[in-house]
């Protein structure tokens, strides 16, 4: 049900996209601009979410033979980049105007913002089920937070502009949005980046995880553990045990299904590769250099 709730959501926010446009345009609002940018930049980014969920759920094949999971990570990365990126164009704009205000319609403001608003809580409530489960919902999710709160902004400096022709009202809410969409779109981008880049799992322990190990009678050491996720939600491990005996094969097996499925139970790595040997791997490092 995701797909379809993003899918729905991609549709309302690149049609409030074009009514915040015309009405930037005709108010001569940049706060309005910027939020329109602002969506229309969300409606791209809720589009390639849309498109890396789709694709995610293809099966691993000969070329891809780890899935395709992790384009959805990508995603999400490229989304939070881009949001800095305008920000930053935002952020011009702003100082600019600030320093040259000009005559905004007020009420033509407040009533597009309004009507952006609605649209956007509406994306919003969608997409709150799955934004814990998802890194890329929670992308899209961002975007949307943002252009609600944005839309909010957008609503208060308007009245203020209707009622006391306060122009430098207009760049400061420009200002407070793009704060607000920098703030969340670092948080992304280091939590996708760690992904693409095959960093521990948060809440991971190396050293915790070799304990675990070690604890078992036929181990005499770990090593060269690896630990990444795929995705959001898919942990993979893989190591070296070095036995303390020379066992045979079919109590290998079993030593070998005890620390897996001890891994899963105890720390939620569902894809465990465990190399065993016995006193055969020259370097005992926990963490291999090479």
């Amino acid at each position: 049900m995701s797909g379809k709730r993003l899918g729905f959501s991609v549709v309302l926010n690149l049609t409030i996209t074009v009514v915040q446009i015309v009405g930037g345009i005709l108010s001569n609002s940049l706060s309005l601009l910027s939020d329109a940018v602002h969506n229309l930049s969300d409606g791209v980014a809720l589009w390639i979410a849309y498109i890396a969920n789709k694709v995610a759920k293809k099966v691993a094949n000969k070329e891809m033979t780890f899935g395709y999971k992790r384009v959805e990570i990508l995603a999400a990365f490229v989304n939070a980049l881009t949001l800095v990126l305008i920000c930053g164009y935002l952020v011009y704009e702003a100082v600019f105007k600030f320093a040259n205000p000009e005559t905004i319609d007020g009420s033509l403001m407040l009533i597009i913002a309004t009507i952006g608003l609605l649209a956007n809580l509406i994306s919003v409530v969608l997409l709150q089920k799955d934004k814990d489960h998802n890194i890329n919902i929670k992308a899209a999710y961002v975007h949307l937070m943002g252009d609600t709160l944005s839309s909010v902004a957008v609503i208060i400096g308007g009245i203020l502009i209707w009622l006391y022709d306060v122009y430098w009202v207009d760049p400061i809410v420009t200002l407070l949005i793009c704060a607000y969409i920098f703030y969340h779109s670092i948080d992304i981008l280091k939590e996708s980046g760690r992904i693409l880049m095959q960093s521990k799992p948060h809440g991971m322990s190396v050293e915790e995880i070799s304990k675990y190990i070690c604890s078992f009678d036929e181990v005499e050491n770990v090593h060269h553990i690896h630990l990444w996720s795929l995705g959001d939600n898919d942990t993979y491990m893989e190591c070296h045990v070095d036995l303390n005996q020379d066992l045979k094969l079919s109590e290998v097996d079993e030593v070998r299904h005890n620390i897996a499925h001890g891994l899963e139970d105890k720390f939620h790595i569902h894809h465990a590769t465990i190399q065993t040997e016995y006193n055969c791997c020259e370097e005992k490092d926990l963490i291999s250099g090479h």
